[in-house]
């Protein structure tokens, strides 16, 4: 018939979207399914017309689902930060089918039972500290990532209250006043400039931790948001002297993964350096194995 040749697919229950991924493939094989089935006289009831129409309005249903899932999955770029609104959105688009009066009444059924399940998941998703904290060090999002003002006030406030118990060291503390860059190594070692360097060490130890990082969260959200498609990391990576304390803070909680895909495909990976051939490799082997293929480009 001049198609691709695809394969059609199994829904399996412990796959994610495993139901969308089976009705595309079946939706794609329409017309070589219908074909195949009138050739071959099967003993299979056909799909009617209106059953392929609500196949068709399924798989649009799902379709946000399989993109969110495929976005959040990811191991490459910050995922946890996202969280909070791509629950939303899988919200806000699927009760707009809910409106549609256009919908057949299974496709209906579907969209009232997925509204129901995220409500009861997702409820108070933006209280969540670990969300809420990785939205919040995200320059792309900060406030905007929350509906609730009194949530992202409350994130806010718990990561000023962290980046006050930062400790940092004697280097860290952006660039000493005075001090210019390039001409550093030889001021430092000079008698001249020994009283200053003296005076600056009892003005940095006397400084409270908790006025700088209340400093650090209100000039950082000052900052203009950065377009979506930035990178937060090199950010975080351009600013690391300006917020020192910020910097460490998002070292810990903007790399979170927001899922546990990562994790299960090192496990596969061993899955396959561990072989019958080679089932006498150490464990201490494997872990080094498994970490290089997972990290190294």
């Amino acid at each position: 018939m001049g198609m691709a040749e695809l394969r059609p697919k199994q829904d399996c229950i412990t796959r994610w979207n495993s139901t969308y991924d089976m009705l595309k493939s079946f939706l794609q094989c329409k017309d070589a399914i219908i074909s195949t089935l009138a050739i071959t006289n099967a003993s299979v009831s056909p799909l009617s017309q209106e059953e392929w129409s609500i196949l068709q309005e399924v798989c649009t249903i799902l379709e946000p689902f399989q993109e969110v899932t495929v976005e959040i999955s990811a191991e490459s770029y910050v995922t946890a930060s996202k969280v909070i609104l791509l629950a939303k959105g899988l919200q806000r688009v699927t009760a707009n089918y809910q409106r549609s009066v256009t919908v057949t009444q299974q496709a209906s059924d579907l969209v009232n039972s997925l509204c129901a399940n995220m409500a009861g998941r997702f409820h108070r998703m933006e209280y969540n500290h670990t969300l809420g904290d990785a939205a919040v060090l995200d320059p792309r999002f900060k406030k905007v990532a929350f509906g609730d003002a009194t949530a992202a006030d409350e994130a806010f406030q718990r990561i000023a209250t962290a980046a006050g118990r930062v400790t940092l060291s004697s280097s860290e503390p952006s660039q000493q006043p005075g001090q210019q860059e390039g001409a550093g190594s030889a001021a430092q070692g000079s008698v001249v400039w020994s009283h200053f360097y003296d005076r600056v060490a009892g003005a940095v130890s006397t400084r409270n931790p908790t006025a700088d990082a209340i400093m650090e969260v209100r000039s950082y959200l000052e900052e203009p948001l950065l377009p979506k498609s930035s990178d937060p990391l090199k950010w975080w990576e351009s600013r690391a002297t300006v917020y020192p304390r910020l910097s460490k803070l998002m070292a810990e909680r903007l790399c979170i993964v927001a899922t546990s895909v990562p994790s299960e495909r090192i496990f596969s990976k061993t899955g396959q350096i561990v072989s019958e051939r080679r089932n006498r490799i150490k464990p201490s082997k494997v872990r080094e194995l498994a970490f290089l293929n997972a990290n190294l480009p």
